[in-house]
């Protein structure tokens, strides 16, 4: 099913029974009806975890969680506006705190973040990372991390921090070796490499925060230090590590980061080592709750066990493995991977390679736009589970906070920061601050559209207006956002997401929704693909006066080409300024963004042709037009 953002003008004293909520969005929210539990919960902590007879401990209670891994929570890697050519940033508290509360709301108690980033060679000088060269570290980079300490212990989050990681996505294991000339097997076995690699520790664990005062070793938001992401480390290394963390920090739990789904041997002897973990990806010989039930079968009585990442399997796959590590005795299972608002509006997304190219990220609630891979369904079980780990029963989600707006440019462009459990958002305009408010969008879902505004007010008329927004669940509707304004309307607006071809006016030859490769489009989740010959054709109420269309070349560009017409037959040429948003292939093998833009155009002209050249996909067209007289 597609969702499309639908806009129509009504009166803004609108029941709740009124309300029109998409039915798909609210088929997660059933088992939050029957929740019988109280949603409140406290905040900080008084212990340190501990470990004893295999388990995790929080003071005498058992410590076992179903939750995420949110790799980007500390460092953004998925910051792709069109226009963008660095998608490396680093979070703000908004993001922070909402990643936090989501995965609070959830009912997860703990997150694994992902690695501290490492120079690569091949990074561009404006990217920001963790670890800039032995001995060397970004402040900015680890006052964020100060930041996302204290938000942890406002929302009563553990934390696992792996310390590097075996591969180069963010660097790793080879840059530490390649600082020193050396090739990358010597992080295992250089004494000069280790001993930068333990300066890096040091640095992290004896750090003071610099919002709380707290040292590291001495925050109980942090449930253990982890040697690396899946390490391919020999055990001689990962006992002088570990025995190095401990002798810095004796209040957290180590666990070892060996790359494994089924547990060696040897770290389950190590005094050195507090806890053991797996992670699963399609491809083992045996399924995932197989997999699972052994390790903590091995594990039992020695050591706690955590299925520290899994995934790219389909919901009744990951049910079961999230079922067995709950049967098994497993101190928890986080599963691969959770994404969090942007601040910019939206969410950040990121798709997997893995799994077919079928998956990605997965954004609370869950939406409809992620129907491929089930996200709907997947948020329920795992909402559930996560309290069943617990012995309780899932909380009532309560009605979302207000949003907040953002600046809005024109009114094609409304966008805002949204609201933690927030199934949908509705839109108000008001020709003064205090209203009368009418609405003009409802069931807005914000994972319909990446990177861009939220909401094109398609049905405004010239003049000064104020718009607020306030999100939707199955508890209720919010108080409003702020309103912002005035915007000033001059024109009227047209847009099109091409999630469809239902606002085309016409098509020419062989044309298709694409909704695969969305990370080389940077993360647009539904193109319009044309090749040589084809075009489109949109038909607008009144004189086109401007139009720009953002464009993806998976190969060499050929250039679109635009056309205007006032009868819909006879075209004339037009040329549009381009600009070239490329900064290279990158890891991802980006496509070559292209922004055609056309201003000031003075015609009669209400069609525009955009015809292809060669191979080609359009991510939106925005058309500005005038106002007829007795439209």
């Amino acid at each position: 099913m597609k969702l499309r953002q639908e806009a129509y003008t009504a009166s803004s004293r609108i029941s709740q029974n009124r309300l029109s909520i998409a039915t798909a969005v609210l088929t997660v929210c059933v088992v939050f009806a029957n929740a019988t539990a109280n949603a409140a919960e406290q905040t900080g902590f008084r212990n340190f975890v501990t470990a004893r007879h295999g388990q995790l401990f929080d003071g005498d209670k058992p410590l076992r969680f179903i939750s995420w891994n949110v790799p980007n929570l500390h460092y953004i890697e998925d910051n792709l506006p069109f226009a963008e050519l660095n998608a490396f940033r680093w979070p703000d508290r908004f993001e922070v705190t909402d990643a936090l509360a989501t995965v609070r709301q959830m009912g997860g108690q703990v997150v694994r973040i992902y690695v501290l980033s490492v120079r690569r060679t091949n990074d561009p000088p404006d990217k920001p990372c963790h670890v800039l060269g032995p001995g060397k570290f970004n402040e900015d980079g680890f006052r964020v991390l100060d930041m996302i300490m204290q938000i942890a212990n406002e929302q009563g989050i553990r934390l696992i921090i792996p310390l590097v990681d075996n591969w180069s996505w963010w660097g790793g294991a080879a840059e530490y070796a390649g600082f020193r000339g050396k090739p990358r097997d010597a992080f295992w076995h250089d004494p000069g490499v280790i001993a930068d690699f333990k300066e890096t520790i040091r640095f992290v664990l004896l750090r003071t925060n610099t919002f709380t005062g707290v040292r590291y070793c001495d925050d109980k938001a942090i449930l253990c230090w982890e040697t690396g992401n899946e390490l391919e480390s020999p055990p001689g290394w990962t006992r002088e590590i570990a025995a190095f963390i401990k002798s810095l920090d004796t209040n957290h739990l180590v666990m070892d980061g060996y790359n494994a789904t089924t547990l060696r041997g040897e770290s389950l002897a190590m005094p050195e080592i507090d806890i053991v973990t797996t992670h699963h990806y399609p491809g083992a010989r045996r399924t995932f709750a197989e997999l699972i039930r052994r390790n903590a079968a091995k594990a039992k009585g020695k050591k706690p066990y955590i299925v520290g990442e899994f995934g790219f399997v389909d919901t009744p796959k990951m049910a079961a493995a999230i079922k067995a590590v709950i049967d098994s005795g497993a101190a928890g299972g986080l599963l691969w991977s959770l994404r969090f608002r942007n601040r910019d509006g939206g969410f950040y997304w990121h798709s997997e390679p893995a799994g077919g190219n079928r998956y990605k990220a997965f954004h609370w609630p869950g939406s409809p736009v992620g129907a491929a891979y089930d996200e709907l369904n997947l948020m329920r079980v795992v909402y559930s589970h996560a309290y069943e780990i617990q012995g309780l029963n899932p909380p009532p989600v309560p009605v979302p906070a207000p949003p907040k707006m953002l600046p809005v440019k024109d009114a094609a462009s409304i966008t805002w920061q949204g609201s933690v459990g927030a199934a949908a958002y509705m839109v108000e305009r008001a020709p003064a601050p205090d209203g009368p408010w009418t609405v003009v969008g409802t069931n807005i879902d914000e994972s319909f559209v990446q990177y861009r505004p939220l909401f094109a007010d398609e049905s405004v008329v010239p003049g000064r207006w104020f718009y607020r927004v306030r999100a939707v669940n199955q508890a209720g509707v919010s108080d409003p956002s702020a309103p912002y304004g005035p915007v000033e309307v001059v024109h009227g607006i047209f847009v099109d997401e091409l999630a469809d071809l239902r606002k085309v006016h016409k098509t020419i030859g062989a044309l298709e929704i694409k909704t695969d490769r969305c990370r080389q489009a940077k993360e647009d989740a539904h193109r319009l693909a044309g090749k040589a010959g084809a075009a489109v054709v949109y038909r607008v109420h009144g004189p086109i006066v401007r139009f720009r269309a953002f464009a993806f070349y998976p190969g060499e560009l050929a250039h679109l080409r635009f056309a205007l017409s006032e009868n819909g037959k006879d075209y004339v040429g037009v040329t549009p300024a381009e600009s070239v948003y490329y900064a290279g292939p990158g890891d991802y093998r980006y496509w070559i963004p292209v922004l055609y833009e056309a201003e000031s155009l003075t015609n009669n002209a209400m069609y525009l042709r955009i015809e292809f050249a060669g191979p080609t996909q359009i991510g939106r067209v925005e058309i500005s037009h005038a106002f007829k007289q007795h439209q």
